[in-house]
């Protein structure tokens, strides 16, 4: 019964990897294709006012991407030891300040934050990166403490006395435990990485909310959509990838 669930289960993860692959390699297709781009711009809009932005997607969406993982390996090395360290003895007191820090990034306009970073850095992606390494970061922290405190303390018991260490518990059986919620916890933050990542623009950082930027400002709708479309489709691929990472990496027990 055991053995057959376990077939199960690396059988969907297969199709689900297979599934992201195929979906990956069909964006970039449609991506690469700028006359397909046009010709599906021109059927909706028509010809009246060119839709098509000028610079290709093929040019826009690796900038838009870089921007996105840059911020968000950023985010992950900061936000996972962080989540870790206030769940420990050592960091328990500093549980609350932590805690606001992560929701003033959360609260605190990206916007704002690029406009202020402007001013030092001035154009480029260093300020769109910062403020989206400080977005993302409360869901990081929030999903790693979450998922350590999720798991049982008779587990961490029964480790302590197999005569485990307190690093040799956390990453032997704290972490495989606790991945499922601390994966859930990244993958919203580059979520809204993906989407939020558009402000780039704002500092000439490029990417996908040159189109958008650019269409709010000349009142060129095709050139919103464009943008806005590429956004959405992109978010939901780097959804479905960290999924299948997800099922990778996380105990078969936290998965289904």
């Amino acid at each position: 019964m055991e053995a057959a669930a376990t077939l199960a289960h690396a059988r969907r993860r297969m199709i689900a990897t297979t599934g992201i692959v195929l979906a990956v390699v069909i964006f970039f297709a449609i991506v690469a294709n700028q006359a397909l781009v046009a010709s599906m711009l021109i059927a909706v809009f028509g010809t009246a006012r060119d839709p098509v932005f000028p610079t290709p997607l093929l040019d826009l969406t690796p900038q838009h991407i870089a921007i996105v993982i840059v911020s968000s390996a950023l985010t992950i090395a900061v936000g996972l030891p962080l989540g870790i360290w206030v769940t420990r003895e050592s960091g328990r007191d500093f549980r609350d300040v932590v805690s606001a820090g992560v929701d003033f990034g959360q609260v605190f306009p990206p916007i704002a934050v690029l406009a202020v970073m402007f001013s030092a850095w001035g154009l480029g992606p260093a300020p769109a990166i910062l403020a989206l390494f400080l977005y993302g970061l409360f869901p990081v922290v929030s999903g790693t403490v979450a998922g350590l405190e999720a798991v049982p303390p008779e587990v961490i018991d029964a480790a302590r006395g197999m005569g485990m260490g307190n690093w040799r518990i956390l990453f032997v059986v704290e972490l495989p435990l606790a991945m499922g919620v601390m994966l859930a916890g990244i993958r919203t933050s580059v979520i809204v990485n993906v989407g939020t990542a558009t402000v780039a623009a704002a500092t000439g950082a490029g990417g996908l909310g040159l189109p958008i930027f650019t269409g709010i400002s000349t009142e060129n709708i095709g050139y919103v959509v464009e943008g806005a479309v590429t956004v959405s489709v992109l978010a939901l691929l780097f959804d479905g990838a960290i999924a299948v990472l997800a099922m990778w990496l996380a105990p078969e027990s936290s998965l289904d």
